[in-house]
């Protein structure tokens, strides 16, 4: 039984810290620059079509033999070279996200903000399956937010995760000396539980960041004062129903989404469609979700690790947990 328990100890730890198995790395590859990619057109402008794919965040991602920069690091990437050709007049986001970490996904709101204010290119966001919390936050700087007919959005708020494991070490005789300077210092600890005075410090830093969530949908999506009251709750929405509130301008197929863009471009029908991606792809469409930065491959070691949801390290995040995993 007490081996049990152990396990059970070594498991939460893993998730709390985000670990995984040691691995010993001998060959790796090197990423080859990022190639644009021509799927359709033969006109000089171009429409730039950029995916975000799962989980926001800066961390890297991790399969069985790979890994491969997180999705803030490969967006901005493709930001960075568009800003280097003239000819990208437009660029449509392609979102299929729950959300991610709060600074992650504030990271690329200003990434697209700053390039969009600068270059002057229009942004249109096609949602997929989901594109909630964090992801809705960074689609928030388009000119135009089109829903899938099935897509998922909304969750508008903010969660922190504290993983707890107080109980379960009490059970097997486990126990956390702590010295600490500063009466806060261990405020939040996964080794005890929060007093009433820390929950309240920690439920106002929530507030803080749900509030600056909530001013931005305001400022970008102008809101009626009852549809605001309804999206402040943080529930998910279907795609008409976000409509009506206001939180998408159009529900639509991705080739809609390309027809729109040209249009609010000022650019021709005929204008290409472009993407980045480190290889091609035979007969690449819309819907590659392929990487457009290659990882490091793992040759000798094999990455073992917990599902995702065990994976979140402990924090704030602009997320939908309902999604968790997606990717």
């Amino acid at each position: 039984m007490k081996r049990f328990y152990f396990i059970s100890v070594l498991l939460l730890m893993i998730g709390i810290t985000g670990c995984a198995a040691p691995k010993v790395n001998l060959f790796s590859t090197v990423p080859e620059p990022l190639k644009e990619f021509t799927l359709e057109g033969t006109g000089s402008d171009k429409v730039l079509l950029i995916s975000v794919t799962g989980t926001i965040s800066d961390s890297p991602k991790k399969d069985l033999i790979s890994s491969s920069p997180g999705v803030v690091e490969e967006v901005v990437a493709q930001i960075n070279k568009a800003k280097r050709d003239k000819q990208i007049k437009a660029i449509l986001f392609k979102i299929n996200s729950p959300g991610g970490t709060i600074t992650a996904s504030d990271i690329l709101y200003h990434e697209i903000s700053a390039y969009k204010a600068k270059a002057g290119v229009k942004i249109v966001v096609s949602m997929m399956d989901v594109a909630a919390s964090g992801a809705y936050y960074i689609s928030l700087p388009a000119d135009l937010i089109m829903a899938h007919p099935t897509t998922i959005t909304g969750s508008v708020g903010v969660i922190s995760l504290q993983p707890k494991v107080a109980g379960l070490m009490e059970k097997i005789g486990l126990g956390v000396t702590v010295q600490k300077f500063g009466k806060y210092k261990d405020m939040g600890s996964p080794f005890r539980e929060s007093n009433t005075e820390e929950q309240k410090l920690l439920q106002k830093t929530v507030n803080d960041f749900g509030d600056r969530f909530i001013s931005l949908v305001k400022k970008h999506r102008k809101l009626t004062p009852q549809a605001i009251a309804e999206v402040s709750t943080a529930r998910v929405f279907l795609a008409d129903e976000a409509l009506t509130l206001g939180l998408v301008d159009k529900i639509g197929y991705i080739s809609e989404a390309f027809k729109e863009i040209k249009i609010i471009a000022g650019i021709s029908e005929d204008a290409k469609v472009v993407v980045y991606r480190r290889m091609e792809f035979p007969e690449d469409t819309y819907y590659n979700n392929a990487e457009a930065i290659s990882g490091k491959l793992n040759i000798t070691g094999i990455n073992i690790e917990l599902p995702e949801a065990f994976r979140l390290k402990a924090g704030f995040y602009y997320l939908w947990p309902g999604a968790i995993g997606m990717d």
